[in-house]
């Protein structure tokens, strides 16, 4: 195992960082730099006693139950600490692996988790790309992030059937709203095919640190025992368990995501930037200079991400109203000459 220790990887959400930079308090930011809703669910009232204990496994059981049914999966789920927990395990599914597919560029820490196990990245433009080969392990986000690139199910499911020595790992972070695109019901089904979900960023509520793996028996087994007891919280248990029995809620956020995406697709516009990737909680657009883009905008106190892999690239969350559509349009027609 490589012990060396890599400089962090940089992420959206770095609010405070930006804040020492560029002066202002949280409240003056319009913060666009992660692939969080903007909008969280209404919580609902947690007994002081859910606070005080230990979850018992059956509250574990019966979220894991309602998760399958949210999700439309074939399988009981295992619930994880936020699927960041998951992929710094799924090296221990393959302990003998010397190498992993990856399609690229995506999120950094897939590649961060295997190379300190000491096994080589091999980085792919598309799933078929891992045929070629001697990977072990492939690896796709679906939708991708942070270029929204979609890989069609069919595909996924042709390639797991046909390349069973492998084992398929599909991240579905940004599926929420992309019902057509996931696996989760052909996980458990196939014995070489792992889908993670996370509970976060659809529901607004990424500082829950909630996720589910969707797995066949052996491999929930080996996530399951590397993860110990206890590893998700009884508040998280008890939100995700209210969240999962109101069909009402999450169709009223899918309202306001759609709202949201088309508010910040038409400020895109306006400002002419062009977007050459999305999801539904995401836009990547193509500014020239990423770097100058978003130290422009942060000087502004609006923060959004630009990527070391895309230099010409940044990505912009969702706004969350109108206010906040026309300030991000306005500061991007001031950064135009940059953007040209």
């Amino acid at each position: 195992m490589n012990e060396q220790t890599a400089a962090p990887i940089a992420h959206g959400g770095a609010l405070s960082e930006a804040m020492t930079r560029h002066g202002g308090t949280a409240s003056e930011w319009l913060d666009l730099s992660t692939g969080i809703s903007p909008f969280s669910l209404p919580l609902p009232e947690i007994p002081v006693d859910v606070w005080r204990r230990l979850p018992e496994q059956s509250e574990v059981q019966r979220v894991c139950e309602l998760a399958m049914q949210h999700y439309g999966a074939s399988v009981v789920p295992i619930a994880v600490p936020g699927t960041q927990a998951a992929i710094q395990l799924l090296p221990f599914l393959t302990p003998n692996a010397s190498e992993v597919a990856i399609v690229s560029p995506t999120y950094g820490e897939y590649e961060r988790a295997y190379q300190r196990m000491d096994m080589a990245i091999d980085p792919i433009d598309a799933l078929h790309g891992a045929t070629v080969t001697r990977a072990s392990v492939a690896i796709l986000a679906n939708p991708n992030n942070p270029d929204g690139r979609e890989t069609p199910r069919d595909d996924i499911f042709g390639f797991a059937r046909a390349q069973r020595h492998r084992l398929v790992v599909v991240d579905e972070a940004f599926a929420d709203m992309r019902q057509d695109l996931t696996m989760v019901g052909a996980a458990g089904m196939e014995p070489n095919l792992v889908v993670m979900r996370s509970f976060g960023k659809f529901f607004g509520l990424a500082g829950l640190r909630l996720g589910f793996v969707f797995a066949e028996a052996e491999l929930a087994k080996i996530l399951r025992e590397r993860l110990g007891p206890w590893a998700v919280s009884g508040p998280a248990l008890a939100i995700a368990s209210h969240a999962f029995s109101r069909l009402d809620l999450v169709n009223e956020l899918r309202t306001k995501l759609d709202k949201a995406h088309a508010m910040t697709r038409s400020a895109l516009s306006m400002a002419r930037v062009r977007i050459v990737g999305e999801t539904a909680l995401f836009f990547y657009c193509d500014v020239g200079d990423g770097a100058a883009v978003r130290e422009f905008l942060a000087s502004h106190k609006v923060l959004v991400r630009a990527f070391d892999h895309s230099p010409s690239r940044i990505r912009i969350g969702l706004v969350p109203d109108e206010l906040s559509a026309v300030r991000l349009r306005e500061t991007l027609r001031l950064a135009g000459p940059l953007t040209s």
